[in-house]
């Protein structure tokens, strides 16, 4: 009689562990409090914030999570034309998304965990670093990475952790830990602490002292050093955010931007020359750059960084200067002088967002603020890609107060 009343104990516990690590600990909304003096949209309620997060995110799940080509994967379609069929930024973008919705999507643990799956049915040329793109039938186009989709993917792991704990099937913090020490072994740069291009950039590239900007995630860096108690996670974090300060005031002293690509950091950083890597604009706040207000506001909004907020100040009293406070007049692509790029006669949801976040940092944006969540909410999600739409979506759960720390 003993034994079985043992049994049934432990199976009772059993399932009462495995039930709480698929219950979301901070489900969606969860109306973060941000740094203090920050702002959030105002001029409608609460709700409806949440609601039309959760209602855009309702949308770009349904077109952009795809199943993979083994059982239980779930993929990031990229969308685009030509070759590609899943990108790792798109992956990091997907798995910070689904983690962040869980609660609200009673699925967001299974489609996480496909995601996952997915990653890790990709390694490149390191076992815990994603191949950087797959084409059709899910075979990688090569084995290198792409840093800031790892980044994302190992700050998801963090976030999954907080979210369903890491005694389930998948350990996601031991996970995201090696991850995280990965990434600091072949994506960071030893000597200058600046962020690598990628894991196929060695000592004697030519490219080992450039960065891509939008690569800086400082809010991301703090987690990691929280989860793996690595203090070079610090010297990245500040050497970076010296790095664009130097940026701001020698190469764009009036509107503050940041260019895609900065070259020869150990020396005299510079920006990018035309066609560096990507296109005629790699010098330019360009579909890089774009992200870094969003990027930098997100490191002010959960942790209070002034550094954050001083560079963030300068965009903003710039753009809502060059706008004249009308965010129908923000353009797709900047000069470091802040004159738009010719020939951009559309609406990049990658550009308006940001800027969106970005406003958030200071009480005196608050009108500009309201009048760019209304612009940006009211874009269709058919008309644009899967790059415009998932920052969209990652902008307004920022927006809306539903971001959170993964420390």
């Amino acid at each position: 009689m003993l034994l079985n009343w043992i049994r049934f104990t432990v199976i009772l516990l059993f399932f009462s562990v495995h039930l709480c690590a698929q219950n979301p600990a901070r489900p969606f909304p969860q109306h973060t409090r941000y740094a203090e003096g920050s702002i959030k949209p105002n001029h409608i309620s609460q709700a409806k914030l949440d609601r039309l997060t959760l209602s855009f995110y309702d949308q770009w799940k349904k077109r952009y999570i795809k199943p993979g080509c083994n059982h239980g994967e779930y993929y990031v379609w990229f969308e685009r034309k030509g070759d590609k069929q899943c990108v790792s930024e798109g992956q990091g973008y997907g798995m910070i998304i689904t983690a962040l919705m869980a609660g609200a999507d009673v699925s967001a643990k299974a489609t996480y965990d496909g995601l996952y799956q997915y990653y890790k049915a990709h390694p490149g040329n390191h076992a815990y670093l994603m191949a950087w793109a797959q084409g059709k039938n899910c075979k990688d186009l090569d084995k290198s990475s792409a840093t800031d989709g790892d980044m994302d993917i190992a700050y998801s792991l963090l976030l999954a952790n907080k979210q369903w704990g890491s005694a389930g099937r998948i350990n996601y913090l031991g996970e995201a830990q090696k991850m995280i020490a990965s990434i600091m072994q072949h994506e960071i740069n030893p000597h200058t602490y600046s962020i690598l291009l990628s894991d196929a950039i060695e000592y004697d590239s030519k490219d080992y002292y450039d960065t891509r900007s939008s690569d800086f995630m400082p809010a991301n860096f703090k987690a990691f050093e929280s989860a793996t108690h690595d203090a070079k996670w610090r010297k990245v974090i500040d050497n970076n955010y010296k790095l664009f300060s130097y940026m701001q005031h020698t190469y764009s002293p009036d509107a503050g931007l940041i260019p895609d690509f900065i070259r020869h950091i150990n020396k005299t950083p510079v920006p990018a020359q035309p066609n560096y890597l990507e296109s005629p604009y790699d010098g330019y706040y360009n579909y890089n750059a774009c992200r870094v207000p969003w990027r930098i506001a997100t490191d002010y909004l959960l942790t209070g960084d002034v550094r954050a907020k001083a560079i963030n100040d300068k965009i903003n009293h710039w753009i809502r200067e060059t706008t004249r406070n009308k965010p129908d007049n923000l353009s797709a692509g900047y000069t470091l002088e802040g004159n738009d790029v010719k020939h951009r006669n559309f609406e990049a949801l990658s550009f308006i967002g940001p800027f969106a976040v970005s406003a958030m940092t200071d009480q005196k944006n608050q009108q500009w603020l309201n009048d760019v969540w209304d612009y940006l909410v009211n874009f269709k999600l058919k008309d644009y890609d899967y790059y415009d739409n998932s920052i969209k979506l990652l902008n307004m759960i920022i927006l809306s107060g539903n971001y959170w720390e993964a420390k």
